[in-house]
């Protein structure tokens, strides 16, 4: 009997896409070769990379390592690839590593500063990401002064008297404003550390000492370098720039004169000088304003401008933040009965600082970039140290290798930071 409905009795079985309509083909088709002015751009840039590695994989991959001068470098390279052939002596990067990222540092103390930038990472973490117990913001808070220690040594109780310091200011702003307002809180919360700091902090430090001696070998700022300096300052610059910036961006906003007028002056003093002039005057000038007799470390000196010049212009980042924000969220703080400070900490600022996230990414990047600026007055950071290593005999005439390998490093921390930025953006949906 022949079987002659019009209705399906069974799905056919699925097929393969076109071969042009999937993968690579499409992702090709898609992304370089979508049009004719498309392609030309995309086969030239092919090209353009093709000659870019015939140049540099060659002399990567004839590069040697196991000598001890670049005069022998050249030797062991014609010796094995013929007269007229050319590679990296990437020899100076084995032998010089160490110095190339701690300096002169102490060698026998190379466990002080990779324990302090383990537990930098740990700090950071729950910084970053919400998703870890924000119980460990504590430890973010306490890791400076830790660290500190960790790299400069010396007794435990400078760092916690510091702290200290910190820890009353805190209670003056938690305690005083039913006595004393807001405002007045907040001026003896910033007056009260800094006389505690100028006054008792140094004899309270001796005589804990002297009680319950805890120290490290002390280790003088003379020795320190490499990208172990660059990361000293571009995450001290980092971590104090943003809530100095915060602080100075509302400060402009403010109605009260003084205030808007010192953060006005502040920000387009700062931002009106050149980097390199303030840390000529961190180098020189400085002492001149301390008391006779003031030992005031210079990478200390040199952390302090380079974070006031990166405040004054997070400020304006931050005020480029709040001024895109619609009025109408402004109200809305106002119609909720919120105070100025309420508003702006569960309101204006989250908002404001969502919208500046690439250009505060952005600032960081300069920032960290920037620090390399600081071998002009004399610090041994992976540019200074460069320098040094290229005035030695052996190493005389070398370049490419380590500024090469500097600016890997540094690509790899701003290239983290980049990710980091978009990682953020993504989750916090900045663009709606």
């Amino acid at each position: 009997m022949t079987n002659v409905s019009y209705v399906r009795t069974e799905m056919l079985p699925e097929k393969e896409p076109p071969l042009g309509q999937s993968g690579l083909v499409l992702w090709l088709r898609t992304n370089m070769f979508s049009n004719i002015p498309n392609s030309l751009l995309s086969l030239a840039a092919i090209y353009f990379i093709y000659l870019l590695l015939a140049g540099i994989v060659p002399w990567i991959f004839h590069g040697s390592w196991n000598v001890g001068s670049l005069s022998e470098c050249r030797e062991a390279i014609a010796a094995k690839y013929g007269d007229g052939a050319e590679g990296a002596c990437l020899a100076v990067i084995r032998e010089r590593f160490r110095q190339l990222i701690f300096g002169f540092y102490p060698q026998e103390l190379y466990w002080r500063p990779i324990l302090a930038f383990v537990l930098m990472l740990v700090a950071i973490a729950p910084v970053l990401f919400a998703s870890l117990p924000r119980r460990a913001l504590w430890f973010s808070g306490v890791y400076p002064f830790i660290g500190f220690w960790l790299y400069w040594g010396g007794t435990v109780w400078l760092p916690v008297v510091v702290l200290a310091g910190f820890a009353i200011g805190a209670a003056a702003m938690s305690i005083l404003p039913r006595m004393v307002g807001s405002l007045g809180a907040m001026i003896l919360a910033m007056l009260l550390p800094v006389i505690w700091w100028l006054t008792l902090a140094g004899a309270t430090s001796d005589t804990m000492q002297s009680l319950l001696p805890i120290s490290l070998e002390p280790v003088e700022s003379a020795f320190f370098g490499g990208f172990m300096l660059s990361i000293i300052i571009g995450v001290t610059g980092i971590t104090l720039s943003l809530p100095i910036g915060i602080l100075l961006a509302l400060g402009r906003q403010s109605h009260l004169f003084v205030v808007k007028t010192i953060c006005v002056g502040f920000i387009e003093f700062i931002r009106g000088v050149p980097l390199i002039t303030l840390l000529f005057v961190a180098s020189t000038l400085l002492n001149y304003f301390m008391p006779p007799g003031t030992n005031f470390d210079l990478i200390l000196r040199v952390m302090i401008m380079v974070t006031l010049f990166a405040s004054a212009y997070m400020a304006e980042v931050i005020r480029g933040g709040l001024a895109a924000l619609p009025k109408g969220q402004y109200e809305a703080a106002d119609a909720l009965g919120l105070d100025f400070w309420k508003a702006t900490r569960l309101i204006i600022m989250p908002q404001a600082l969502k919208i500046t996230i690439p250009s505060i990414v952005s600032t960081f990047i300069g920032l960290f970039k920037d620090t390399t600026l600081v071998s002009i007055i004399g610090l041994l950071d992976p540019i200074g140290l460069s320098n040094a290593i290229r005035a030695n005999q052996a190493w005389n005439g070398i370049v490419w290798e380590l500024y090469g390998f500097i600016a890997l490093m540094f690509w790899i921390f701003c290239f983290s930071m980049s990710r980091y930025s978009m990682y953020l953006e993504r989750k916090l949906q900045t663009g709606h």
